[in-house]
This record gives structure tokens, C-alpha cells and sequence, in this order.
């Protein structure tokens, strides 16, 4: 069986030079490694039969016999193809690709990389000189070779493009190639007009910033242009307008004249809107209609006005004015209430009852009846007094208030702050068709006026964000796939009706970013709310989630099927997901973790967290730091909103890293670490409390000392140095931790010396000069920079310590190892190595030990020990006998186990400086061992 393989996410070219290979070759059969760009997937819907495709299930691997990989020099774009290439029945491997620069490790009997713009190009030529062929080809054949040109040269647009490549599209038009299908699949670029247009709106917004208002949390935007004649493509300038400004609706108007002369007017407009509720198709509909998101109309003028653009103007300011009185309401319970709430029965204790506020942090509780129907309300006042008076065992029944006021989830936040101001209650529970699904504090209320009173950051953020209550600016930073992918992750969460949050690191890079440079972030953290609140009407498109699937793994779902390259991770135990993307396209490397709204708590310190389902506050405040607990909404109502509960933006602002909570350092000391880092690397100083609660945990804690193991922390622990020691700034970072005296949750003994921070910074440098990899080592071959700076911290401990410090961090058996042989090498090296009169001598000696075990070794020798090791790493291994096998034959000795020994004491005499050239080398060993007699 003879195999064409494509590279994972397929595109128009390696489909088009996998269809030209299966032409030269009949009986080839194509096999897609896993995924398809969305228009390879769509023609694809249309056009699979025509062509040989088989799936990867189907093929037997004891029958392939040869393979050829297109458009890809790299395994781990073969995805699982990738084993067959190891196949030891195989008799040839062919690689055709135009990626000149790329980096291969495919083990190619044969391979054609050429500079042309598209690896189609390749093959098309081969069926050029091919001649007659054994049939011609089909029209779907060269159609979709002439799109994997197309597709990779930009047209013959790109500087890539070749005169060979406009060649075989030209062969390619001849053979039948349809170019409607290449008209359909190929993504359109603006015209040059389309490009000036979309130029002059960009610095139409920026010039008029009364064009723009901000209203209800949603950016509104209108323009105005002008053009000699009608322009076809306004619609897509509108799309790249709205993407490229972050607006959250947008209307386009342009102004032209007819052919009938100066009295015809015309003005086309476009409207499109990222909302859910305004309705551009129904403002727009007297002069032409459309959607709500998207429409578009033509306003006649019959005789031209004295001034067209007053009049223009005027109709884009009320059309924009009445899209705007559309927007949703004031916020009303359900955005404020945190769900689910915690209940009890009547018949709970008042100590059970304490326990479940203090594990919590709630100063309240529901109590509800085995129907789940809510009766009462109790205090941590209420339990207060009952454990004044002795009442331990007591049921709460007798110390709860059952005069309740409830709210529906549709309670204005007016109503709501007149009813606790009128009755003085702190918590109203909010009950949907009798049952209860939320409830809201008095802290919900203020933060809510706080947050829609703020409009501006009280402290000046390098780059400062318009409105506090208005990400969409910040937003639009984003490279517009990551931008893309939020909108689509927002519309299946808003059709199931919950709250999609993008929270933690990436809305903390977003503040800080550049707003000139477009952001790629390498992971995002997406949180979903709501989830456990009942729908009464659930929209009908809610299906687009499995109903029996959790929130956030239902979402990584769905987002996946739109996404065919991604690979996606199910995570049941805590029912969240992960969506990862390596060497994508569009992409690159990108995680997306998706989660249902937790909190947590830890049952003793340094332990794993048990993890129940909440609110988006609870999720935020169980995180490590204020500028980490930042959210922005992504869906309705007022998407684009920002949380901040904790004065991260303040943080940010005065560039502090702040801990949300006094224990967290005592209940998770790796988040020291997490501490250092994030201050390390964004510049940030350790604000002076938190240092305090550092500190003070370390004085409580000594987590690897004593006979409890603490896997939780240890694996965390190693997750933490890996973070830090693969960086650039790990240095910075250990004399932070140092100061803090944090390296003491690695060992209690653990200190970065002044000799210590030499021997580190001296390991690094042997490292990033390549010293180790000089030699034929397999030690070196899997070790990384940053196990090898672990090895030399621990390995100024005590020996006993050495080695169970790295089992109890679950590093390799490998440095384990090393780290136990450490003290032997340390006694017996010296005192071998002292006894060596030659440097062939020294060799024999260190060359039975691995080179990163030399190096550690090297850090606590005496000088001549550790120069004698130094020469054999950088000088003495790299010396080789100046004759081999082959010389020796020529020579007249006859092949055998003295090839070995006669190499061996050349080699040793090279180190010993006695032979110079391979002249000197052939007259050493005919006087050494003198030839019996000629070969042969």
C-alpha cells in the first residue's frame, strides 16, 4: 500500500500536492493526520468523493510499503501518522515541501524542497513532464491543485510567489480547473479602494471621538465617508472596522453621487452590531433590511441638498441614537446574586451550622426545607448568641428569621437597594418559580454602584483603559483569531444563557500590553457562570451543547467543532476542559482552559483544595492575587464589563503583587513562589503586608521537613521551580526567594550563598555555551537547563539529603541518581585524579563518570580537581585518535579485538602530547605494534 500523508489542520496546498501525487500514481491513497482549515472542510463537503481519501482507522500498517508527506518536514505535524514513518517494512519515504527555512526530522529516502510559492507547484510540474497520462484529469482534480497554489502564494501576491507557480496555474485553467470553486474558497482581499476607505474611517474615529459613545457598557460607533461613485464591498471594510477598533456596534455610512449627475444622492449605509438585543435589520429596514447583527439600506436623495453631509450626518446620529435606546436595562438581580447558595436543613445544628460559615466565609445561611422550598434565614449573629448561651447541639429552626423578603431574578438594582434600605436586611434570597437560585448582599449592591461609578482607574495604568466598566477597547488588542474565538465562545455560552468570563493572567496582560502591537496570549482562562440556574424558556439554539455534558466541558465541545485542529482535554473529576492548539496556523501554541465557577478550601495546609461549584465572586476570590482576580464579561448583559472585587486595577496600577487572603501562603506555600515570579518577570514589588504573611508562613512551616509526606505541595513545588529556572530571570528570582526565605520549602538548610549563586551562574554559562554537548553523552541528551540548576541547589545540601530532596520533588531517576553518586564522586575523584601522571590517564579516569556528574562534582573540588575536569570537558574529551579501522587495514593489519586496543593507546597517546599528525600517528603504532604480516 503506497500512502500520500497530509499534515494535520490540512490546507488547499497539501491537499492539492497529496491530489497531484495520487494523479502520477494510481492506487495511492490520501490520508488526513486529524483537522482541516474551515474552507478545506467545506469544499471538502462537496468534493471527498473525488478524490482518494481514506481515514487512518481504515489502513492495516503491516501493508504500507511506501510513503510520501507533503507540505510539512516535521513529525509532530503527522500527528499519530507519525508512527508509521518508523515502520521497518517501508521501503522508501519521500518529502516534497516549499518551506526552505524549516527545520525537518523526518527520516526522507528522498525529499524535494524547493523555493516556489506553493508545494502544489511541485507536483504539477511533475505531471507536466509526466506527458500522457494514464487518464486526464478531472476538473475537481485541478481545481483544487490550482487553490493550493492559489491559497499559499496569496494569488501570485506574495513575495514568495514564482513565475513557476503562475506556470502551473495556467496548466492547471487548461486542464479544467473551475474558477467559480476557486472564487468561492478563496478568502477575498479589499481592493485598493476598499483599502483606502477603510484607512480614512480608522482616522475618522480617531479624529471625532464624539462619533463614539460608550452606553450601557457597550462601545457605539458611526462613520461617515464619502466616494465619487457607489462602492461595491462596504460591508466587509464595516467587518475589518469593527474588529480593528474594538467597537461593540458600528454604523457605516458612505455618501456618492449617481450617474444621473449632481442632483442624485445617494447614502449606503451598513450597520453591524456584537450585541444581543439592538436590531440594525429592523432600524434599517425603510431603506433596505437585514439581521440583527448585520443589515445594510440605500437612502435616496432626488435632489442634492446644499450641503449633503449635514443632512448624512444627522440620519447617522439618530439611527445610532435609536440602536442605542435599545440596549439592554439597568442591572437587575440575576446579575448580581451569587449562586448556587448555600442551604441547611432546619434540623442542622448551630455548631454544624458555624462550621459551614467558616469553611465558606459566609455571614449567613438558607434554610430550607427536604422540598428545597426556603423557610428562613440564619445569621452568624443568630449563631453567635445561641453559642453564647450553651446551645452547641441545638437546631437552628429555633434561632432563624422566617419574615423573609425574596427578589426574582428580574429585581432592579433600585428596587433591591430600596428594600434593604427600608427593612435594614443584608441578604435578599432571590427565588425563580418558588425555588431558590441566588441571593444578594449587601456587598453585591455596593460593589456593583462602586464599579458603575468608577469610570476611570484611580491610579495611572501604563497604558490606561477608557472606562473601567468597558473592556471591549482592550479587547480589540487581541489578534483578531483569539478575538474571534472569544465571540464564538460567548455565543454558545449566551444561548444556553449563562456568563462567560475570561478571568486570571490574560485580562492582567491585556492591561498591560501595548496598545499599538496586537497581543497573542500563549493561554487564556475562561470561567462559565449560571450554569446551575434553571431557564424558563431556553433559546432553540441551546442545543448546540450537549445537555447531559458539564458547563465547561459541553463548551469545550461545541468550540471544538468549530475548531477542527484542536486537540481537546476532559478533565471529569472537576468537570472542566482544556483546548490546545500547537503550531497552528492561526493560533500558534495556545491553551484555553474552560471552567464551571468553583471555590475551594484547603482541609490542612499545604494539602490539595476540594473544589465545589459557585459564583463568579467566589471564583475570583479564591485566587492567589489581586491583579490575577480580574474578570471581563463576554456575554449579555453588558459584555465588555469588568470585575474587579479585589483593587487589582489599583495593584496594577502601583505595580504590586498584593495576596487576596492572610492564610494563603500558610495553605499553599508554593504560591510564594507564584508570588516571586509574577513580581520578577512584570517588574512588580511584593507589597509590604503580603511580604509579612510570607514570611510569617515560612516561620510556621517547614513543608519538606519531618516524616509527612506532602505529595500536593511537592508536586506543585517542582511545577513552581520549573517555571522559574526555565526563564530568563530565574536568577533575580532565587535572590528573591533567598530573601524571603523561601527556598526553605525546598529544604529547611537551603540557602543561595554568595558560592552557591557563583556555582549556579557558572552552571548556566557551561550551559548556554554547549560545553556538555560537546561530548557523546547520553546523560546530557534528555537533561534541561532547568533540572540541571535544581541539581546544583540541591546539591549543596548534606549527601543524605541530596537525593531524597529530588525523589520527594519527583525529578528524573536520572538526577536522582546522580545526586546519590555525588558524595562518592566527590571522595574518590580527587584522590584518582591525584594519582594520574598523564592526561590519558585523567581521561581513563573521568570518562567513566557522565558530564553533567563531573560538572556538580566540580562545584565543591579543590582548584586542581576542578581544572583537571574542566580541561577533560572542554579539550581533553574532544581529542581523537588520528587513524581509525580503516587506516589500520591499509596499514596491514588484519581486522580484530587488537583494532581496539591499538586505537585506544593512540588515542592516549595523542593526550599525552607523544603523537602530533596522522604521520607521527602511523609511525607510533608500526613501532608499537609492529605488523605480522600484509593483509590478504
Amino acid at each position: 500500500m503506497d500512502l500520500v500523508l497530509c499534515h494535520m489542520t490540512v490546507d488547499f496546498d497539501a491537499l492539492g500536492a497529496a491530489v497531484g501525487w495520487a494523479c502520477l500514481h494510481p492506487g495511492a491513497k490520501i490520508v488526513l493526520a486529524g483537522g482541516v482549515h474551515p474552507g478545506v472542510q467545506a469544499f471538502l463537503a462537496l468534493h471527498r468523493d473525488e478524490y482518494p481519501l481514506i481515514e487512518r482507522r481504515s489502513v492495516d500498517p503491516k501493508r504500507i510499503r511506501s510513503l510520501v508527506v507533503v507540505d510539512t518536514q516535521q513529525r509532530d505535524r503527522l500527528g499519530k501518522l507519525a508512527e508509521w514513518l518508523d515502520l521497518p517494512q517501508l521501503n522508501s519515504i519521500t518529502l516534497y515541501d516549499h518551506h526552505l527555512g524549516a527545520v525537518g526530522d523526518i527520516p526522507a529516502t528522498r525529499q524535494q524542497i524547493e523555493a516556489v510559492g506553493a508545494t502544489t507547484t511541485l507536483m504539477v510540474e511533475q505531471l507536466q513532464r509526466a506527458g500522457d497520462l494514464q487518464r486526464p484529469l478531472t476538473p475537481a482534480e485541478a481545481t483544487v491543485m490550482a487553490l493550493g497554489i492559489h491559497v499559499d502564494s496569496g494569488s501570485l501576491t506574495y513575495e514568495t510567489a514564482t513565475a513557476r507557480d503562475a506556470a502551473a496555474l495556467a496548466w492547471l485553467m487548461a486542464q479544467g480547473a473551475s474558477v467559480s470553486a476557486i472564487a468561492t474558497y478563496l478568502d477575498p482581499s479589499l481592493s485598493p479602494l476598499l483599502q483606502r476607505l477603510l484607512a480614512e474611517a480608522i482616522d475618522q474615529v480617531h479624529g471625532h471621538p464624539e462619533q463614539t459613545q460608550v452606553v450601557a457598557g457597550a462601545r457605539l460607533t458611526w462613520v461617515l465617508l464619502t466616494a465619487d461613485q457607489y462602492v461595491p464591498g462596504l460591508s466587509t471594510v464595516a467587518s475589518r472596522l469593527v474588529d480593528t477598533i474594538g467597537a461593540d456596534s458600528l454604523l457605516l455610512g458612505t455618501l456618492y453621487s449617481t450617474r444621473e449627475g449632481s442632483r442624485g444622492q445617494r447614502l449606503s449605509l451598513v450597520g453591524r452590531s456584537r450585541l444581543v438585543g439592538p436590531d440594525w435589520g429592523a432600524l434599517l429596514a425603510p431603506w433596505g433590511g437585514g439581521h440583527a447583527q448585520a443589515a445594510a439600506g440605500t437612502v435616496h436623495w432626488d435632489s442634492e441638498p446644499a450641503e449633503p453631509i449635514e443632512p448624512a450626518a444627522t440620519l447617522l446620529k439618530s439611527l445610532m441614537a435609536a440602536f442605542a435606546a435599545q440596549l439592554p436595562h439597568p442591572p437587575i438581580a440575576r446579575d448580581l446574586m451569587s449562586s448556587p447558595v448555600r442551604t441547611i436543613l432546619p434540623e442542622t445544628s448551630i455548631d454544624e451550622a458555624q462550621r459551614i460559615l467558616l469553611r465558606y466565609g459566609h455571614s449567613g445561611l438558607s434554610v430550607v426545607d427536604r422540598g428545597g422550598q426556603l423557610v428562613g434565614i440564619v445569621s452568624r449573629r443568630d449563631l453567635d448568641i445561641a453559642l453564647h448561651h450553651g446551645f452547641h447541639h441545638a437546631p437552628v429552626k429555633g434561632y432563624m428569621t422566617t419574615q423573609l423578603r425574596t427578589i426574582t431574578p428580574e429585581t432592579t438594582l433600585a428596587a433591591i437597594e430600596a428594600l434593604m434600605v427600608t427593612y435594614d436586611i443584608g441578604r435578599l434570597p432571590v427565588l425563580d418559580r418558588g425555588q431558590l437560585v441566588g441571593i444578594v448582599t449587601r456587598t453585591d449592591v455596593l460593589r456593583r454602584f462602586h464599579r458603575d461609578r468608577q469610570q476611570q482607574p484611580t491610579h495611572a495604568l501604563s497604558n490606561p483603559i477608557e472606562a473601567i466598566g468597558n473592556f471591549c477597547p482592550l479587547l480589540s488588542r487581541l489578534t483578531p483569531p483569539l478575538r474571534q474565538l472569544l465571540d464564538r465562545a460567548a455565543a454558545l455560552a449566551q444561548a444556553k444563557g449563562w456568563q462567560l468570563y475570561l478571568v486570571g493572567g490574560g485580562v492582567r496582560d491585556l492591561l498591560l500590553s501595548d496598545a499599538a502591537q496586537a497581543l497573542h496570549l500563549s493561554d487564556l482562562d475562561l470561567v462559565v457562570d449560571g450554569c446551575h440556574q434553571p431557564q424558563a424558556n431556553p433559546p432553540e439554539d441551546s442545543a448546540a451543547i450537549a445537555p447531559d455534558t458539564g458547563a465547561a466541558v459541553g463548551l469545550a465541545q461545541a468550540l471544538a467543532q468549530d475548531y477542527p485542529g484542536v486537540r481537546l482535554q476532559v478533565h471529569g473529576q472537576f468537570q472542566t476542559a482544556a483546548l490546545l492548539w500547537h503550531r497552528d496556523p492561526l493560533f500558534d501554541s495556545l491553551w484555553v482552559d474552560i471552567a464551571t465557577a468553583r471555590t475551594e478550601f484547603y482541609p490542612y495546609p499545604a494539602a490539595n483544595p476540594e473544589v465545589e461549584a459557585s459564583s463568579i465572586q467566589q471564583d475570583l476570590y479564591r485566587r492567589d492575587f489581586t491583579v490575577n482576580a480580574l474578570a471581563v464579561r463576554l456575554t449579555e448583559p453588558n459584555p465588555g464589563e469588568v470585575l474587579d472585587f479585589f483593587g487589582g486595577m489599583v495593584d496594577l496600577g502601583d505595580r504590586l503583587v498584593r495576596v487576596l487572603h492572610a492564610n494563603s501562603f500558610i495553605e499553599d506555600p508554593t504560591r510564594i513562589y507564584r508570588a516571586v515570579r509574577f513580581a520578577v518577570k512584570l517588574g512588580f514589588t511584593i507589597e509590604t503586608q503580603t511580604e509579612r504573611y510570607i514570611r510569617y508562613a515560612m516561620a510556621q512551616l517547614s513543608p519538606l521537613e519531618g516524616q509527612r509526606r506532602q505529595p500536593a505541595l511537592e508536586t506543585r513545588l517542582k511545577a513552581e521551580l520549573k517555571y522559574i529556572l526555565q526563564t530568563d530571570f530565574w536568577l533575580p528570582a532565587l535572590d528573591l526567594l533567598d530573601r524571603l526565605e523561601a527556598l526553605r520549602c525546598i529544604h529547611p538548610t537551603l540557602k543561595l550563598t554568595r558560592s552557591l549563586r557563583q556555582a549556579v551562574r557558572w552552571v548556566a554559562w557551561v550551559w548556554a555555551a554547549g560545553v556538555l554537548a560537546w561530548g557523546d553523552d547520553r546523560a546530557v541528551a534528555g537533561l534541561h537547563r532547568w533540572e540541571l540548576l535544581l541539581e546544583t541547589l540541591l546539591a549543596s545540601l548534606a549527601p543524605g539529603d541530596r537525593a531524597e530532596v529530588a525523589r520527594r520533588l519527583q525529578l528524573t531517576e536520572a538526577s536522582i541518581q546522580r545526586l546519590d553518586q555525588l558524595a562518592i564522586a566527590e571522595t574518590t575523584l580527587p584522590a584518582k585524579l591525584a594519582q594520574c601522571d598523564r592526561p590519558s590517564d585523567q581521561v581513563r579516569v573521568l570518562e567513566s563518570w557522565s558530564r553533567p556528574l563531573l560538572l556538580l562534582v566540580s562545584l565543591h573540588s579543590d582548584r586542581v580537581t576542578r581544572r583537571q575536569i574542566w580541561q577533560y570537558l572542554t579539550r581533553l574529551s574532544q581529542v581523537t585518535s588520528p587513524l581509525n579501522g580503516k587506516d589500520l587495514q591499509q596499514l596491514g593489519y588484519a581486522p580484530g579485538k587488537q583494532f581496539r586496543e591499538i586505537l585506544g593507546q593512540l588515542r592516549g597517546a595523542c593526550l599525552d602530547r607523544l603523537v602530533g599528525d596522522r604521520t607521527e600517528a602511523i609511525t607510533w603504532v608500526k613501532t608499537h605494534y609492529p605488523p605480522q604480516s600484509p593483509v590478504g
